[in-house]
């Protein structure tokens, strides 16, 4: 049987350790200020997410409605896509027009129109009620206070939806940053 003593020198084994561990930090540092510099460590998806566009459903309508008006410095130049109907009001000027949706706010069916206010130079190509699709970028803008404005870039006529109700907003519905 072998019986193996090793005497270590406890101050020579510390000042080694000590020097191992600092070696170990200036490394990960270093990595670290590496990563944030050059490789844009922290860079987010904004420049991806300014050029996405959101589509509205039906079921996340009037909650994205709500939030928007609630926050409209938020998404100031996010880009949506929905469809609804032509609905003016008698103190729109011929480039204005709310599109619309229908909201069912009691169990007997009783609605009320919702919808955000859009400007296109061609609006007055179509009528009231006639159902569209309209792509477009939010801003902010003025009709008795601040709201938001959807300056439209593309509009087309398409067939009513079979789903052409909406419902009030949804408590479980929640934004993420600028994305809705």
């Amino acid at each position: 049987m072998f019986v193996f003593n090793f005497k270590i020198n406890g101050n020579k084994t510390a000042k080694i350790g000590l020097a191992i561990l600092c070696i170990i930090v200036l490394l990960l540092t270093a990595f670290v200020c590496y990563r944030v510099i050059f490789n844009n460590f922290f860079k987010t998806n904004d420049d991806y997410l300014a050029n996405a566009t959101f589509e509205l459903t039906t079921q996340n309508y009037t909650s994205v409605l709500q939030n928007v008006h609630n926050d409209i410095d938020t998404y100031v130049g996010q880009k949506i896509k929905f469809i609804g109907y032509v609905y003016r009001m008698y103190d729109f000027t011929d480039e204005q027009f709310v599109l619309a949706r229908d909201m069912i706010v009691s169990s007997d069916f009783q609605t009320v129109v919702v919808g955000f206010l859009c400007h296109s130079e061609i609006a007055k190509n179509f009528e009231s009620g006639r159902w569209v699709q309209v792509e477009g970028t939010i801003t902010k803008g003025y009709y008795y206070g601040d709201m938001p404005i959807i300056e439209v870039e593309k509009i087309e006529q398409v067939e009513e939806p079979t789903d052409e109700y909406v419902y009030p907003p949804d408590d479980s519905f929640v934004t993420t940053s600028t994305v809705l």
